[in-house]
C-alpha cells in the first residue's frame, strides 16, 4: 500500500513553528526557543491545533510532554501504540528544522495515513518532548528521561534555571504543567525523524538515513590547579602553571582521538571544549584551569580508551608540572544501538517508495537514547546542507524533508499493522 505525504502541508508546519521566537539573522532563519517561554507557549500550542485538527487525543504531562494520539476506527485502543517525535526547543540562535522536523513529519506521517484510508491495528501517538536542548533546564533530553523513569517527575520540575525559575513555575505560566508522566514503556515502539547535522548523507547523494547506533558520550569536568603569580616577576622555572599545563590535556586527548582512529574505531571523537581559566588577567599566571572534556564513539571501548589516556595525562602533568589535578564524570551514556526490526521497517519503506536509504551512525544525542531503554526505538536522518545545525544557517531542503517523512510514514504503517502490510 502506497502512503504519499502533503509537502506543502509539512512546510507549512514547520515554518510556522520558525516564527516563533524567530530571531535576525543574517544569513538563514533562525529561532530561539527556550522552555517555559513565549515563544515555547506560542509553538506548543500551535502543534496542539493541528492535531487536534487531525482528531488526536491529545495530553500533557506534569512537565510538559506533549502527546497526540490517533486511535482509529479498527484499531485496538487496549493495544501499545507506535510513537514518534521529536522536540521543539532549540538552542540560542539555532536553526529552524532541529526538532520540529521530527514533530511536524511524525504528525504528517498520521495525516497521510488518514488521507491514503489506511487503518493501523496499533494506536499512533505524535509526541513532542520537553527541553530536548538543554539550553534552560538540566543538561538536555529531559523529558525523554522522565518518560523512562530516568528522572522523576519531582526531580524535574524542581530544576532551576540560571535566575532561579523552577521548571515548574516556567511550564505553569506558559499554561502547560500537566498531570501524570508519559510513560514510554508503554509503547510498542518509538520512531524519531531528525536532521543529520553531518554531510554523511549530502556527500552520498541519499535522501534518508537509518541510523544503526546513537554514540556513547561521556563528559569530564577536570580541575588543574597551580599558582596564581605576577607575569613580571616569576622567573619561567618558579612557575606552576595551570593554563599551560592544561594546553598538555587539550592536545593529548586530541592526540589519544586520534590514535583510536586510526588503530579501531573512525567514529571516535575527543574534544576539550570549554576552559575557564583563573583569575584570567593578561598580566598573571594562571592559578587554576577548569576544563570541560567530551568524548564520543559507537564504541564504549574506544571512549574507555581516550578518558584512560586523560588520566595518564593528569598524573604526569602533575609530577612535571607540580600542579594539581583531578576529574569528575558527571555524563556518561553508553553507545544505544537501534532496533533492527524498525530499522528493517525504514529500509523497507524507502524501497517501496523509490526512495533511497542507507546506514549510518549518530554523532549526536537524541531523546531515542532514552527512549530505547524502554522499548524498541529507530532514529531516521534527513540531509543537512554543509552539515551545519544549531546555526540560522541549518538548512534541510524541502524535498528531503518530504522524503524522509514518506519512509517515516511508511515504516510506521508497517510497524502498526496496517491492513495489507
Amino acid at each position: 500500500m502506497e502512503i504519499t505525504v502533503d509537502a506543502d502541508r509539512l512546510r507549512d508546519d514547520i515554518e510556522a513553528t520558525a516564527a516563533f521566537g524567530d530571531i535576525d539573522a543574517g544569513e538563514g532563519r533562525g529561532r530561539t526557543v527556550l522552555v517555559g517561554t513565549e515563544a515555547n507557549r506560542r509553538a506548543r500550542e500551535y502543534l496542539l491545533d493541528r492535531m487536534e485538527d487531525a482528531g488526536l487525543d491529545v495530553t500533557v504531562d506534569a512537565v510538559g510532554n506533549v502527546a497526540g494520539t490517533w486511535t482509529p476506527d479498527g484499531a485496538d485502543p487496549e493495544a501499545a501504540p507506535v510513537a514518534a517525535g521529536s522536540h521543539l526547543d532549540s538552542v540560542p540562535e539555532g536553526g529552524i528544522f532541529d526538532g520540529p522536523l521530527g514533530v511536524y513529519s511524525a504528525l504528517e506521517a498520521v495525516r497521510s495515513m488518514q488521507d491514503a484510508g489506511v487503518s493501523p491495528e496499533h494506536p499512533v501517538t505524535v509526541v513532542s518532548f520537553t527541553e530536548e536542548e538543554g539550553q534552560r533546564f538540566a543538561d538536555g533530553l529531559l523529558g525523554s528521561s522522565v518518560t523512562v523513569g530516568e528522572r522523576s517527575v519531582e526531580e524535574a520540575l524542581a530544576l532551576t534555571d540560571d535566575d532561579g525559575v523552577t521548571l515548574e513555575e516556567a511550564l505553569e505560566d506558559i499554561g502547560f504543567r500537566g498531570e501524570g508522566r508519559l510513560d514510554a514503556a508503554e509503547w510498542d515502539a518509538w520512531y524519531e525523524l531528525h536532521i543529520e547535522q553531518d554531510t554523511t548523507l549530502e556527500e552520498a547523494g541519499v535522501p534518508v538515513g537509518v541510523v544503526t547506533t546513537i554514540t556513547g558520550i561521556t563528559h569530564l569536568d577536570v580541575e588543574i590547579r597551580g599558582e596564581a603569580n605576577h607575569a613580571g616577576a616569576t622567573h619561567m622555572h618558579d612557575r606552576t602553571d595551570a593554563l599551560a599545563a592544561a594546553a598538555e590535556l587539550v592536545l593529548d586527548v586530541e592526540t589519544a582521538a586520534n590514535e583510536v582512529v586510526e588503530a579501531s574505531s573512525d567514529s571516535a571523537v575527543g574534544t576539550v571544549g570549554s576552559l575557564d581559566v583563573s583569575p584570567n588577567a593578561t598580566n598573571v599566571v594562571p592559578g587554576r584551569v577548569e576544563a570541560g572534556v567530551d568524548v564520543r564513539d559507537v564504541e564504549y571501548e574506544s571512549m574507555e580508551t581516550v578518558v584512560g589516556a586523560v588520566e595518564e595525562t593528569l598524573d604526569r602533568i602533575e609530577d612535571e608540572r607540580g600542579v594539581e589535578a583531578a576529574f569528575e564524570r558527571p555524563f556518561d551514556l553508553r553507545p544505544t544501538p537501534m532496533a533492527e526490526r524498525l530499522r528493517e521497517a525504514a529500509h523497507r519503506a524507502g524501497d517501496a517508495a523509490g526512495i533511497g536509504t542507507m546506514d549510518l551512525h549518530s554523532g549526536a544525542a537524541h531523546d531515542t537514547m532514552h527512549v530505547a531503554d524502554a522499548t524498541d526505538a529507530a532514529l531516521l536522518f534527513a540531509p543537512s546542507r554543509d552539515g551545519i545545525s544549531h546555526n540560522p544557517r541549518e538548512w534541510t531542503d524541502w524535498d528531503d524533508c518530504a522524503a524522509a517523512t514518506r519512509v517515516l510514514a511508511g515504516a510506521l504503517a508497517e510497524t502498526a499493522g496496517v491492513a495489507g502490510e
